[in-house]
């Protein structure tokens, strides 16, 4: 079972200088638990409770809950195809998530209480609330790391994969098509062989979303809050994550 805040230490701090304590505490209990299903979600939405202390991760939780019940609800059709498609028409057409492209670089779009709030958010945030749901769907999706744009892979019929971006409306992309569109995101060629459709392992994906956060914070001269990100990065090196 996951830490909450209850099962830390007492520490009115959290144990950090700039990060708040509610933020710090979730952050380390989650930390803990990253491997089982529900840590990942519950590590992203510990560091927006850094600037949104209140956030209840339960309530998050349920509302995907209620995205995957009304996927499920539909589903005639132990096909993976009807599942997708019906996960699609749900978060995309009908619940309207979508990228931020108004407002990009905004930190309430790598906050997850945020993106479920308005449906607007980085690739990264779309694509764990697109994980999380799919998961209750009886799909397999990871994140994939990929340079300059955060995708989805599904696993589809025969073992095959297939990318999707749900920032941009949930479209399917073959690999090829996912090598176009990273080259569009950073403005470079790529090459296959410096990998750049591999999977985000937990702690990578937390570490991106923290790098996120820190390059916002640093462009509007954010200074605590940014070392609040350096806190948080560090207690995931400390966890065996991705060094910042």
């Amino acid at each position: 079972m996951l830490a909450d805040d209850s099962e830390i230490p007492d520490d009115p701090t959290g144990g950090a200088a700039y990060c708040h304590p509610a933020a710090m505490r979730a952050w380390r209990g989650a930390l803990t638990q990253l491997d089982s299903p529900t840590g990942l979600f519950r590590a992203a939405w510990a560091i927006a409770r850094h600037e949104l202390p209140e956030a209840d991760v339960t309530a998050g939780e349920a509302a995907v809950a209620r995205l995957a019940d009304t996927v499920n609800s539909r589903v005639r059709s132990r096909s993976v195809d009807a599942r997708l498609a019906h996960l699609h028409d749900v978060l995309f057409e009908v619940a309207g998530f979508a990228g931020n492209q108004d407002n990009y670089y905004a930190p309430a779009n790598s906050y997850l209480p945020e993106v479920l709030r308005t449906k607007r958010g980085l690739p990264i945030t779309l694509t764990l609330i697109y994980q999380s749901v799919a998961s209750r769907c009886g799909l397999t999706v990871y994140g994939v790391n990929a340079p300059g744009h955060f995708l989805a892979e599904v696993e589809v019929n025969g073992g095959r994969s297939m990318y999707v971006d749900p920032f941009f409306g949930g479209g399917a992309l073959a690999g090829s098509e996912a090598l176009d569109r990273i080259e569009q995101a950073t403005g470079r060629p790529i090459s296959e062989a410096a990998a750049p459709l591999a999977r985000a392992t937990p702690a990578s994906w937390l570490a991106r979303i923290l790098a996120n956060l820190s390059a916002s914070f640093a462009m509007t001269n954010r200074q605590r809050d940014l070392l609040a990100m350096q806190e948080l990065q560090a207690e995931l090196a400390t966890h065996g994550g991705v060094r910042p």
